[in-house]
């Protein structure tokens, strides 16, 4: 059974673990980053995080799975994000820890906030931040940190968040590029998202690709880039570090950052 108290004995055990879903450009098919995905071992099987975030959303162990996140992605990645400069890393921020410190503090005590050039925020809009959160996502916004909105769904709510929040990137949700289909290779919501780019500065990164279709028809809307199945599956730390050289036509480079 799924508990807070078992969620705190499975990080307190070293049950957790990340994979990284790549994120590729679509033009060129070349990785440009990854998103940190958090997993769960546990002895009957891995438990994947829609079975256990909602949980813990709006409890301290949102915050203690978060800095957890931060300081694996850091141990992981940081020397690797230090060499490829170009890079990005990007891993999803529940909106009650925002403004409260605990994300800058674990952030500097890592190393990572040497690298916020690098680093996206995601965020969704499950649980707008508050005062204190959306101040605290300025003040990022301000530092070089990219902010993400995450499961966007184009509808009223996730148009509200864009003129609240300083949003530099918004993520389509999966069940949206679903429908691009040899039989529907336009969908309603593609020419208006079309027109929101012409509008906007925002880039956008379709989630759950997995067709030649869809790529062309996200490149022919003027999305630049999306992650999923079509390129890869969420793979561990060193995995994706040669995914990312692969994708570029480069063999991996010697050494542990490769």
């Amino acid at each position: 059974m799924i508990t807070i108290d078992a969620i705190r004995a499975g990080l307190d055990q070293g049950e957790f673990f990340l994979e990284y879903l790549p994120v590729v450009r679509l033009v060129e098919g070349h990785c440009v980053g990854a998103e940190a995905l958090i997993r769960w071992r546990r002895p009957s099987g891995t438990v994947m995080p829609d079975q256990f975030i909602p949980l813990i959303e709006d409890t301290p162990v949102s915050g203690l799975l978060t800095y957890w996140v931060i300081e694996t992605m850091a141990a992981e990645l940081g020397e690797w994000l230090r060499v490829h400069e170009e890079a990005h890393l990007s891993f999803n921020v529940p909106p009650e820890i925002l403004g409260r410190g605990g994300l800058e503090y674990a952030a500097d005590k890592t190393g990572l906030a040497l690298l916020r050039r690098q680093l996206i925020l995601e965020v969704t809009e499950r649980g707008l931040p508050d005062r204190l959160g959306l101040a605290a996502l300025e003040a990022a916004t301000q530092s070089g940190v990219r902010i993400a909105l995450d499961d966007v769904m184009l509808g009223g709510a996730n148009l509200a968040i864009l003129s609240r929040c300083p949003l530099d990137i918004i993520k389509i949700d999966r069940s949206l590029v679903a429908q691009i289909t040899s039989d529907c290779p336009c969908p309603g919501w593609l020419g208006g998202l079309s027109a929101l780019l012409q509008s906007t500065q925002l880039e956008v990164v379709a989630e759950g690709l997995e067709t030649e279709i869809q790529v062309v028809a996200l490149q022919s809307a003027g999305i630049s880039m999306a992650q999923g199945y079509y390129y890869s599956s969420p793979i561990p730390a060193e995995e994706f570090k040669k995914y990312y050289w692969r994708t570029r036509g480069q063999p991996s480079q010697t050494g542990d950052l490769s």
